[in-house]
């Protein structure tokens, strides 16, 4: 029986507008083997360890940035004596991919074969610290534009992670060596899906869409997500359900229609049995725990 480590399915402020959070860990004992649909990337401050991304390994040091994309397996590890001190980011794909007058950055999240970290050099090491410092003050506090400056400093600190990753040729070339003859990715796969799941989107269509049969498009679906072609689609629409219902006054009827279910009672049932409340019920709970915090 094939071993599914955990899946991690939230972080906070995920149900929201805004889908982001920063946060400064210290991992004494490492972390342990997991996964989630959402993109998240570290940067190491201080300490030594490692980090398996996908049965890959690769050391973790002051500077070592790592950009994890959906569905990857990893673990860290602390060397022995040591703390690992560094920022975590976790956020939705949709912070890069939405339009408008920023550049959507799709390219960087479709290079699912380019290595997902990099020890960066002194000069870039400095000045992504400064970024994520400064990203991490700003999500700290309340001032106004602050989502605005945000979103503005995810998309710096990504495009100076890939700029330094693509300067650096001779991993690249390795990495690519390393999976010739590998299986075709799996990740325009996904990212389809999480682009349409508000959308009729039938697995036939789907396979149809990639040139597989809807059982060889299941088995990849299953082996990447741990999860069949149903179950992560209700997931997102769920998810997305939850962020509506906390940040709009849209009724339950329009915001199930919004995250693709035809039928009010499909979307009530499948929304309590993800969440052990109804819509409503959620509503409710989230509005009493804002008002009271």
């Amino acid at each position: 029986m094939t071993y599914i480590p955990d899946y991690l399915k939230t972080y906070p402020n995920m149900d929201t507008a805004f889908p982001f959070h920063i946060s400064l860990n210290k991992l004494r004992d490492g972390y342990r083997k997991h996964r989630h649909d959402y993109l998240e990337f570290s940067f190491v401050v201080e300490g030594s360890g490692s980090e398996e991304i996908n049965d890959v390994v690769h050391p973790m040091q002051s500077g070592t940035f790592t950009f994890v994309l959906p569905y990857q397996v990893h673990q860290i590890f602390t060397e022995n004596g040591s703390t690992l001190v560094l920022y975590n980011c976790m956020f939705d794909i949709n912070l890069l991919t939405e339009s408008g007058e920023l550049e959507s950055l799709n390219s960087l999240i479709d290079q699912s074969e380019v290595t997902p970290y990099m020890q960066l050099n002194e000069e870039d090491s400095a000045r992504m610290k400064r970024l994520i410092e400064d990203m991490y003050k700003e999500y700290q506090g309340n001032e106004p534009w602050r989502r605005t400056m945000l979103q503005l400093r995810l998309r710096e600190v990504l495009v100076l992670f890939d700029r330094a990753r693509r300067m650096d040729s001779c991993r690249r070339e390795e990495r690519m060596k390393a999976t010739a003859g590998a299986r075709t990715s799996i990740w325009p796969i996904i990212h389809y899906i999480h682009q349409h799941y508000e959308d009729e989107l039938p697995l036939s269509d789907l396979a149809a869409r990639f040139s597989l049969s809807v059982s060889r498009i299941s088995e990849v679906i299953k082996e990447t997500t741990g999860q069949n072609f149903l179950q992560l689609l209700n997931d997102l629409r769920v998810r997305q359900a939850c962020s509506l219902l906390v940040s709009t006054d849209m009724s339950v009827s329009e915001i199930a229609l919004e995250v693709g279910y035809g039928s009010y009672t499909t979307f009530s049932r499948i929304f309590r049995e993800k969440k052990k409340l109804s819509p409503k019920d959620y509503r409710k709970q989230k509005q009493t725990s804002r008002y009271n915090g």
